[in-house]
């Protein structure tokens, strides 16, 4: 059942949650964004609503109850059933063990960067490092809140993964700077 396109990763990201325990998606969507999970997923609470309705349609979840407080609309609150943690589980592993090649724009742009004057590319290049040591200060200053909540590591593996790709991103973009004004990746610019 673990269906890559019922198990989107916003949906992975709300059986996760449910696996935590019963609740409902607007709570759902607080904690994803306290969190800071929308670094990893896109997350909107009309998307979150839907993914939730697809969820126990497929028997993923179910309904555990309704409530209302004051004049504000019904909340659902919704609890993950075993089919739902086998899958869960399931998609986990597959995205682990299987490399997919998910079209990023990057390195497309890089591919056809030949298109632009050298000067621009090497700036730009310049722009984007500058832009990646901002998020790495960002996941730095995240760890140490992290730590210094006493949050186990196994809820932020994700964390010291993406601050490593970005240094290794920088590393590699800085040396490709250095192949470009050395001369050592040649670059003709077409005179129009």
């Amino acid at each position: 059942m673990a269906e890559s396109r019922i198990l989107t990763p916003l949906a992975v990201a709300a059986l996760a949650l449910l696996a935590e325990g019963p609740s409902h998606p607007y709570e759902m969507y607080q904690t994803l964004m306290l969190r800071s999970e929308d670094r990893l997923v896109k997350v909107r609470p009309g998307s979150l609503y839907h993914t939730v309705d697809r969820l126990a349609r497929h028997g993923l979840v179910r309904v555990t109850g309704t409530e209302r407080e004051g004049n504000r609309p019904e909340r659902t609150t919704y609890a993950i059933t075993e089919e739902g943690t086998l899958a869960l589980g399931e998609r986990i592993a597959e995205i682990i063990g299987t490399p997919v090649n998910e079209y990023p724009e990057f390195p497309l742009a890089l591919g056809e960067a030949h298109n632009l004057p050298v000067g621009s590319v090497v700036a730009l290049l310049r722009k984007r490092i500058g832009l990646i040591r901002a998020d790495i200060a960002a996941y730095d200053e995240g760890i140490r809140t992290i730590r210094a909540k006493s949050v186990p590591a196994m809820y932020w593996v994700d964390v010291r993964y993406q601050r490593a790709m970005a240094e290794a991103d920088v590393a590699t973009l800085e040396a490709l700077i250095d192949d470009l004004e050395s001369g050592a990746i040649s670059w003709v610019e077409e005179k129009h």
